[in-house]
C-alpha cells in the first residue's frame, strides 16, 4: 500500500508505530478465552454459564484510552446482562457497556485504570435488534433497538417504511445506546417559517426516546432487575443521557415521515462574510440558517474560505443536483494524499510549522475532491444525505461545547469565538507556536422541546446538553463550536484550556449559557482533558444546577442513579468523581 492510498486512522495509526486497525465491529487481535492457559489477568471467579469470556484488548477512536487488555464477554440478550450485574454486585466487579469505541471522552474506561475487575459488556454483537411500528396515526409511529443496534441500522430500517428523522448525527456507524447515553445531537434546525413534520425533533436523539428499558437495582428482592420505564415517568429523565452511569438494554424511540434534503456545499466564501456580525449583509451563517436551517462550517486553520454544507428541504430534485441512493458521499473525506501524509508525518513529529501548509493543503484536498465527485450539490433520502462521515475519518482530538441563545444570536456567537480564535492563533504564529492543527467546526441544532416529543412526557433529560432553561424560555437554539487537532499536538491541551474558559465566561448571564458536549473534551488542564478538578467538581454540576427548579438538576439526576446502582457496578472513576 503507497502512502497515498494509506486511510487517515491506518496513517496515524502508522505514525504512532502502530499496526493499522479496521473499522466499526473491530475485534482486537489475540482475543484469549477465558481458559486459555495464556490468559494474564486474574480469571473472574464463577462466571455466569453461556455467556463467552474473551480477554481482549481495548481502544478509543481517538487512541487516547488504550489498554492490551481487558475482560470483555458476549451476552445474549437482556436477562444474561441481568445474570452479569447480579455476577458482579457479588463478586466486587464493574460491567461497563463496550460499543464502537467511537468517542473522546472516558465514560467506558479510563486511562490507567486498574482492570483487573472490570468486565467490558459487547453489545454490538447479539444486543443488535431493530423493529420498526408503522403506526397509522400520523408521528405515532416507533422503532425499537436493542444497545448495540448501529445508527445506520436504525435509520435504514426506518426508511424501508417511509420514516426518518430530522435530527441525526452524521456518523451511522456508532451504537444506539452509546449516542444515547451522551445526548448525541446533529446540525438541524428549522428554516424560518419551516413547517416541522409530525414525529420530528430538533433536539438530541435522546428527545426521541418514548421509552426504555434498564438493568436496575431492586430493593424488594435485593438484586439486579430488567425494568421498563415510560417517557411520562418522571424516574426516565435521568436515563435519556446518562452518561453510562447505568445500562440500558433496549429503547424505543418516536419517528416521523422521510424527506429528501438537497446539500450544497462551498468553499469559496471567506470566513470574515461567512462568520460576520449579526445583520451583515452577505452571504452570512446566519442568512443561510434563515433560508434552510441546516448548515453546517469547517474552517480549515491559516486558511480564508470555510468549507460549508448547507442542507434545505427539496421534495423534488432540482436539474443541477446529483442523486444519491445510499449514505457517504464524500470519500476524499476518508483518504489522504501524499502531501498530506508527508506534513502530517511533520507535525507528529513536532514540526508545527508545517501547520499552515497542513491547512491549506486540507482545504484544498476537499475542494479538489467536491469537484471530481460532483460533491457540490447533492438529492436524496434524508438519511443518504445526513450521512456524511464514516469512522475512519482523520483521528482528531476536540475541545469546546455547545452555546444556549436565542436564535437571533447566532451571528453574534459564532463571530465572537472566531474573532477569539483567530487573534489567538496569530499571536501564537508569531511566537513561532502552532498548539492547533486542525479545524474550527460550528452547527446548530434546537433544543429538547417537550411540545415535539409524541407522548406523554415528564419532561426532558435532565443531564442533556440541550435541556431547556426554564428562567430563559427565549434560548431556543443550540451552536455547538469545536476546534480539533492531532492528539500530542505540543500546547493544544492548554489551548483549549483557554478556550474553554474563554467560552465559559463570554456566553453567560442572560445573553447565553455554555455547556461542555459529552463525548468531546472537558475539563481541560494545561496537560489533559478530563482532569481539572474545578470542573469536575464543581462548574459542571452547577452549570446544571442553574435555571432549573430543585429536585429537577444534576443532584437529583445523581440520586436517581445511586438508587438505580447504589453498588456502582455501572461506573468507572470518573463517573466515581463527576457523580459521586
Amino acid at each position: 500500500m503507497t502512502s497515498s492510498d494509506l486511510s487517515r486512522r491506518s496513517f496515524l495509526a502508522a505514525a504512532a508505530g502502530a499496526a493499522a486497525l479496521t473499522t466499526v465491529g473491530w475485534t482486537p487481535a489475540h482475543a484469549l478465552s477465558s481458559d486459555d492457559p495464556r490468559v494474564t489477568l486474574p480469571t473472574p471467579p464463577s462466571f455466569p454459564d453461556g455467556i463467552p469470556l474473551f480477554q481482549q484488548g481495548y481502544e478509543n477512536w481517538v487512541q487516547e484510552i488504550v489498554f492490551d487488555q481487558v475482560w470483555t464477554c458476549t451476552p445474549a440478550d437482556a436477562k444474561d446482562v441481568v445474570r452479569l450485574a447480579n455476577w458482579a454486585h457479588a463478586n466486587g466487579y464493574r460491567l461497563r457497556p463496550r460499543g464502537t469505541m467511537h468517542g473522546w471522552s472516558p465514560l467506558t474506561l479510563v486511562p490507567g485504570q486498574d482492570v483487573e475487575k472490570v468486565v467490558l459488556v459487547d453489545t454490538l454483537t447479539r444486543l443488535n435488534h431493530v423493529a420498526v411500528d408503522a403506526a397509522a396515526e400520523p408521528g405515532r409511529a416507533t422503532v425499537t433497538a436493542g444497545a448495540g443496534a448501529m445508527l445506520a441500522a436504525v435509520l435504514t430500517a426506518l426508511q424501508d417504511h417511509g420514516l426518518g428523522w430530522a435530527n441525526s448525527p452524521a456518523i451511522g456507524e456508532l451504537s444506539i445506546a452509546g449516542i444515547l447515553a451522551i445526548d448525541a445531537h446533529g446540525a438541524t434546525l428549522p428554516a424560518d417559517g419551516e413547517t416541522v413534520l409530525p414525529g420530528a425533533s430538533f433536539g438530541s436523539v435522546s428527545n426521541l426516546i418514548t421509552r426504555l428499558t434498564a438493568v436496575v437495582w431492586d430493593d424488594g428482592r435485593g438484586e439486579y432487575v430488567l425494568r421498563e420505564f415510560t417517557r411520562a415517568e418522571d424516574a426516565i429523565r435521568p436515563l435519556l443521557t446518562h452518561l453510562g452511569r447505568t445500562f440500558v438494554t433496549e429503547v424505543t424511540l418516536q419517528a416521523g415521515p422521510n424527506y429528501r434534503l438537497r446539500c450544497e456545499s462551498s468553499t469559496d466564501i471567506p470566513w470574515w462574510e461567512l462568520f460576520a456580525p449579526a445583520g451583515s449583509p452577505g452571504r452570512t451563517f446566519e442568512s443561510f440558517v434563515a433560508r434552510s436551517g441546516r448548515v453546517e462550517a469547517i474552517w480549515f486553520p491559516f486558511t480564508d474560505t470555510p468549507y460549508l454544507k448547507v442542507w434545505t428541504p427539496t421534495p423534488t430534485k432540482p436539474p443541477q443536483s446529483r442523486e444519491v441512493t445510499g449514505p457517504y458521499n464524500y470519500p476524499y473525506s476518508d483518504s489522504i494524499p501524499k502531501p498530506l501524509t508527508d506534513l502530517l508525518g511533520q507535525i507528529v513529529s513536532g514540526v508545527g510549522s508545517a501547520t499552515p501548509l497542513f491547512g491549506q493543503t486540507q482545504l484544498a484536498t476537499f475542494q479538489a475532491g467536491l469537484t471530481a465527485t460532483g460533491g457540490h450539490d447533492l438529492w436524496g433520502w434524508s438519511k443518504d444525505v445526513l450521512f456524511y462521515l464514516r469512522a475512519t475519518t482523520l483521528r482528531m482530538t476536540a475541545g469546546g461545547g455547545v452555546v444556549l441563545t436565542e436564535r437571533s444570536n447566532i451571528a453574534r456567537v459564532i463571530n465572537e469565538f472566531v474573532t477569539w480564535h483567530h487573534a489567538r492563533q496569530q499571536e501564537l504564529q508569531a511566537q513561532g507556536r502552532y498548539p492547533i492543527n486542525g479545524p474550527f467546526e460550528v452547527r446548530l441544532c434546537g433544543l429538547d422541546d417537550q411540545s415535539e416529543v409524541t407522548v406523554e412526557t415528564s419532561g426532558p433529560p435532565t443531564i442533556s446538553a440541550l435541556r431547556p432553561r426554564p428562567d430563559h424560555p427565549e434560548w431556543d437554539t443550540a451552536i455547538w463550536m469545536n476546534v480539533v487537532g492531532v492528539p500530542g499536538t505540543p500546547g493544544m491541551s492548554a489551548y483549549f484550556r483557554e478556550m474553554e474558559r474563554f467560552m465559559r465566561a463570554n456566553y453567560s448571564g442572560n445573553y447565553a449559557t455554555f455547556r461542555p458536549e459529552w463525548a468531546k473534551g472537558w475539563a481541560f488542564t494545561d496537560d489533559a482533558a478530563f482532569e481539572d478538578a474545578e470542573t469536575i467538581d464543581h462548574v459542571i454540576p452547577d452549570t446544571y444546577r442553574a435555571g432549573v427548579p430543585d429536585g429537577d438538576d444534576w443532584d437529583a439526576a445523581r440520586a436517581e442513579y445511586n438508587a438505580h446502582d447504589p453498588h456502582r457496578i455501572f461506573s468507572n472513576p470518573l463517573l466515581d468523581r463527576l457523580l459521586p
